[in-house]
């Protein structure tokens, strides 16, 4: 059973081979829908669009709300400040939420005992188990030069994959010790971690960081890492490897 829709702004891709219900794909999509509403800030009816524009005080925010900031000031001081949901004048917790998203759609299925499945929204990816020819699910990372291009496919099962980068989206990750200057030395930065959460909320930091985002996902326990800087160079971490399919 895989069904694919747009929500949030991107494609979002759910396979599962455990289970033909399409009331649990529902629910799923459901929650994603849900995340939107809430965190959205092109919707000026989003609580996060409350809270930025006033009406709402942080401290009175939802339970989901207060996890996000929560999540976001520890991965702040984990990264050095490299990671900052604060863009100026307002919250901008987008870096985190999509990751978090995932991986808590990832548990609804797991919670209705699907084993085997794998959640994509945006290319974000967590995968479990196996695919319908019983191997590890395989994910590409695209060409940022040319993203019809896969330049080295993954097998992964039981953990995370994100990309941070801007050939699709453009600049919208900066260094927070240089305001305004984008990030122009390197195209992308994906991390393989023990969930898309974990992966998406260091690829975020890590891209900020430049070129030397590899070295510090080099040293984080748990974590590989594949960049591809401005000049078509890839430099990955020491144990990337062993999960390049090719």
């Amino acid at each position: 059973m895989k069904t694919t829709r747009i929500l949030m702004g991107m494609p979002i891709t759910v396979e599962v081979l455990d289970s033909n219900d399409e009331s649990l794909v529902e629910s799923v999509f459901a929650y994603f829908t849900h995340v939107d509403e809430v965190f959205s800030t092109y919707k000026d009816t989003s609580e996060i669009s409350a809270i930025n524009a006033g009406r709402l005080r942080p401290e009175e925010a939802s339970v989901e709300m207060q996890t996000i900031f929560a999540m976001a000031e520890q991965t702040r001081q984990e990264t050095d400040g490299y990671f900052n949901i604060w863009r100026g004048d307002r919250y901008d917790p987008a870096g985190i939420v999509k990751g978090w998203a995932i991986a808590n759609a990832a548990d609804i299925l797991r919670l209705a005992g699907c084993a085997n499945f794998y959640v994509d929204a945006g290319g974000d990816i967590e995968a479990a188990g196996h695919n319908d020819e019983g191997l590890p699910w395989r994910v590409g990372i695209r060409n940022p030069f040319d993203i019809r291009q896969i330049v080295k496919v993954l097998e992964i099962s039981g953990c995370g994959v994100a990309t941070s980068g801007t050939y699709i989206r453009g600049q919208h990750v900066y260094d927070p010790y240089a305001p305004g200057r984008p990030i122009d030395e390197i195209l992308s930065l994906t991390v393989v971690g023990p969930n898309v959460y974990e992966a998406d909320r260091f690829a975020t930091a890590a891209f900020a960081m430049g070129r030397r985002g590899i070295l510090f996902i080099e040293q984080l326990a748990g974590f590989e890492g594949y960049l591809i800087d401005a000049g078509g160079q890839a430099t990955l971490t020491t144990g990337f490897g062993r999960y390049v399919l090719s």
